[in-house]
């Protein structure tokens, strides 16, 4: 059965799965080959590299604003990006809780902040989560595919997750850009509550454990033109709490307003609840799909891997993939510093960006020195690197 809507306000409705493929296993077999393999790590966080970004702001979740063919958006020579924002005097561990989305210009390693992307009031729900942004440069127009995490006037923070998106226009102007213009957001993909669990609120709200359903990834897959959103999803009927998924929607027009949910593209059932912020990519003939995850998000009735950079490779955009150098795992937090770095958006040219967690701890719990909480987050944009693909091999090549 087909599903396709458009503007859909309340978030009630459900809707079927169009069936068109099978999901592709992440499984703890797969899993248990970091056992006899070389940890691929990312190079360690010092001080100069934990500096804050933007003046009286800690910063996450970032994305570059892209092409609708993946390529990075630059403005006079400076890529354009979003990022998850929110006060610096703010607790770390309640930035979620007030977090909108920001518009930053980067060149050479400076930031240069054009303040927040959509206007108070906007958004339907309470905060601002992940997401991606399409801009077509012909038209000016600038499309945001976001996660609505609560509904505006909750009076207490809500984990309901859902997908919106809403156009605006980008405008350039004394060596800045803002965005304006916006039409109204709308509920462009909705859980058929059947396959992908809903995420509805969660009163524990425990990181790692709530139930999914965000994080939109805009591809566009050159073989055929096709567009697609991937998110990060919970799969409904699962015998167990780790039960992850990478879901998929497809556009049915060329104005990517209408789009119809299709069967996820990756199941981690079983190994692991979370696979966050999904990004797709098609490099040297392959599909490769990205995620981020965390050790305390595996089931521990099994193997674990470190916090960090994991993904699959497939010769078609629905599969079946194979995990990347057999085990998942791309890129890691050094075993030293395991929670140094998180959130890595892999980009066309296979640059990762990621932002700076909780750096510096030299052996030390957050639980036995709660004070590191504050004093070792970062909350700025990690330093980049890059990866190299080759078939079913992802390796760190460089910063």
């Amino acid at each position: 059965m087909e599903y396709s809507h458009k503007a859909m306000a309340n978030g009630d409705a459900q809707t079927a799965v169009l069936d068109t493929h099978t999901p592709s296993r992440w499984t703890a077999q797969h899993l248990a080959l970091l056992d006899s393999q070389v940890i691929p790590e990312i190079p360690l966080v010092g001080p100069a590299e934990a500096v804050p970004a933007i003046a009286g702001l800690q910063l996450w979740d970032l994305w570059p604003v892209e092409t609708v063919d993946g390529g990075v958006v630059r403005i006079d020579g400076q890529e354009l990006w979003v990022i998850m924002a929110a006060a610096r005097e703010l607790h770390p561990d309640h930035r979620h809780h007030v977090a909108r989305l920001r518009l930053a210009l980067f060149h050479e390693g400076r930031w240069q902040d054009c303040g927040d992307l959509l206007p108070e009031g906007l958004n339907p729900g309470a905060r601002e989560w992940a997401g991606s942004t399409v801009f077509d440069p012909a038209t000016g127009r600038l499309t945001l595919f976001y996660t609505v995490a609560g509904r505006r006037g909750d009076a207490q923070p809500s984990y309901e997750q859902r997908l919106f998106q809403v156009e605006g226009r980008l405008i350039m102007e004394a060596g800045t850009v803002r965005a304006a213009e916006w039409g109204e957001p709308f509920e462009n993909v909705v859980s058929d509550d059947c396959t992908y669990a809903l995420a509805q609120d969660d009163a524990d709200g425990r990181p790692g454990f709530i139930k999914a359903f965000r994080d939109p990834a805009h591809f566009r897959d050159p073989a055929d033109g096709a567009s697609y959103l991937l998110f990060t999803a919970s799969q409904k009927h699962s015998a167990s709490e780790f039960n992850g998924l990478v879901g998929i929607a497809r556009a049915t027009g060329a104005d990517l307003s209408e789009w119809q949910l299709l069967s996820p593209l990756v199941s981690a059932d079983g190994l692991n609840n979370e696979l966050d912020r999904p990004v797709m990519r098609h490099h040297g003939g392959h599909y490769y799909v990205f995620w981020s995850t965390q050790r305390r998000t595996f089931a521990p009735d099994g193997p674990s891997g470190p916090n960090g950079l994991y993904g699959m490779v497939a010769e078609s955009i629905f599969g079946p993939y194979r995990p990347l150098n057999g085990s998942g795992l791309v890129a890691a937090n050094p075993q030293d510093e395991p929670f140094q770095t998180y959130s890595w958006w892999v980009t066309q040219d296979l640059e990762v960006a990621g932002f700076v967690d909780h750096w510096g701890l030299m052996g030390r719990s957050l639980d036995d020195y709660p004070d590191l909480v504050v004093s070792q987050f970062g909350g700025t944009p990690a330093p980049r690197f890059r990866l190299a693909l080759d078939g079913d091999r992802a390796q760190i090549v460089s910063r």
